[in-house]
């Protein structure tokens, strides 16, 4: 019944090929030269195998995706996801760079590596299986680093044909590595997107995808922009990944040192790194879905709009401490106990109260939006504890005087929090997590 039904998919789209005079054939990407590819979509088992792409993108754009030479450097647990879901989406010509080999460790967030593979390279390895998932497309494994003066070899044109990358994926974890590449990209005119940082992040929510110039949340992100714009003047246009989430874990070292060691003593490459960040594998594997999703949506020309991240001005935040440095003044040198700084107001306003009132709907929202924050001002949850971190809340200032208020009578907040539960709730939830990114202990609950 499948193979019937392959066959006629098949049949229906030679005849809207006929009628639109085939156009959906050799089609070109990205405005390059038009080129044949080793299979036509109107074979029996591939139509079959990529019905759910065609039905999403439409005939021409798969056809455009079916078309596409994708580079994707790096390939760990960010990277062998992407280039795994982006051979699986039917890109035809699909390169793979990396110079390492596949671990016991690395197993927990590979794509496909079994533990048959440990002590393969990672490149061969992806090849290895991707012949198995779609025979048809050409993968180019390299066993290489990314180095600048590999940068013609690896980023050149496929074999003979002349033909230049339709899109660059950058999972490279080191921050030299990762500046050359991109500034090569950059250079060349070629369309890339790097990822941020995965390791030591848990939720998948946290994922936005916004201009370099735009990614201070991310520590990776943070590094790459500094560099290139130090190193190539390159301050912005490139689309990167990135997580909002604060990192949970530290780096750890795999060895003790000995007297008079430095990490850099066992550095088997220069510059890369000696230490590891713990990893929970599913959260590089959404990072590389992500990406591919991005990769897949711009190469079918149907991108999608993605959150912006929330950008605030310094300005904004600084407006914030001293609003509330004012409130804490008014209710007298006994009362007044401010425990927070410029960086835990940022923390507070732009990633537990994202620029909006607790009281506005929208925050209940998983959004994110370019903000306005004249209007608001910071001030305590619970009167009776400090303003400290994990006790201050995001309203209009309308809204933090009658708050003020309410909670100044005797038994006030016990009744705001009886007489609003689900109010209350949201805002326990918002200050509960401030608790554990931070690991502050609440001694006093």
């Amino acid at each position: 019944r499948r193979r019937a039904s392959a066959r006629a998919d098949g049949a229906n789209a030679r005849a809207r090929d006929d009628e639109d005079g085939g156009a959906a054939r050799g089609a070109s990407v990205g405005g390059g030269t038009t080129t044949t590819t080793a299979y036509d979509l109107r074979d029996e088992i591939l139509r079959e195998q990529f019905t759910r792409n065609v039905q999403f993108f439409g005939e021409r754009g798969q056809t455009r995706v079916r078309d596409a030479f994708v580079v994707v450097v790096g390939l760990g647990g960010v990277g062998s996801h992407a280039a795994h879901m982006i051979l699986r989406s039917g890109v035809g010509k699909l390169r793979v760079v990396d110079f390492d080999q596949v671990s016991l460790s690395s197993l927990n967030r590979h794509a496909t590596a079994t533990r048959a593979d440990v002590g393969t390279a990672k490149a061969t390895c992806l090849k290895k299986h991707f012949e198995k998932i779609y025979p048809e497309a050409d993968v180019d494994a390299r066993v290489a680093m990314y180095e600048e003066d590999a940068e013609d070899e690896l980023l050149g044109a496929w074999g003979g044909d002349g033909r230049a990358p339709d899109f660059v994926v950058d999972c490279i974890d080191n921050i030299d590595t990762k500046v050359d590449l991109l500034a090569a990209c950059a250079r060349r005119g070629l369309r890339v997107v790097t990822s941020g940082g995965a390791g030591a992040k848990c939720d998948p929510t946290r994922l936005r995808f916004a201009d370099i110039a735009d990614c201070a949340a991310d520590p990776l992100a943070r590094a790459v922009r500094y560099r290139l714009n130090k190193k190539y003047k390159i301050q912005g246009g490139i689309k990167a990944l990135i997580s909002l989430e604060k990192q949970r874990c530290e780096l750890v070292a795999e060895m003790e040192l000995k007297d008079g060691e430095t990490l850099s003593d066992y550095q088997v490459i220069p510059n890369f790194r000696v230490r590891t960040i713990p990893v929970l594998g599913c959260v590089p594997a959404i990072f590389g879905m992500a990406l591919a999703s991005h990769v897949l949506t711009e190469l079918a020309e149907a991108p999608f709009e993605g959150e912006p991240v929330i950008v605030l001005q310094s300005k904004q935040y600084e407006t914030q401490l001293d609003r509330l440095r004012e409130r804490e003044s008014e209710r007298g040198r006994e009362v007044s106990n401010m425990a927070v700084d410029l960086e835990q107001v940022m923390y507070l306003v732009r990633e537990t109260w994202r620029a909006l009132s607790a009281r506005d709907d929208q925050n209940k929202r998983l959004k994110a939006y370019w903000r306005n924050t004249s209007a608001l001002s910071l001030t305590r949850w619970n009167p009776s504890r400090a303003a400290s971190l994990d006790n201050l809340i995001l309203l209009t200032t309308e809204e933090c005087d009658a708050h003020d208020a309410a909670c100044a009578e005797e038994g006030g907040f016990e009744k705001l929090v009886a007489a609003e539960p689900e109010f209350a709730r949201f805002v326990e939830t918002r200050l509960a997590r401030v608790r554990a990114d931070f690991g502050i202990v609440d001694d006093e609950r």
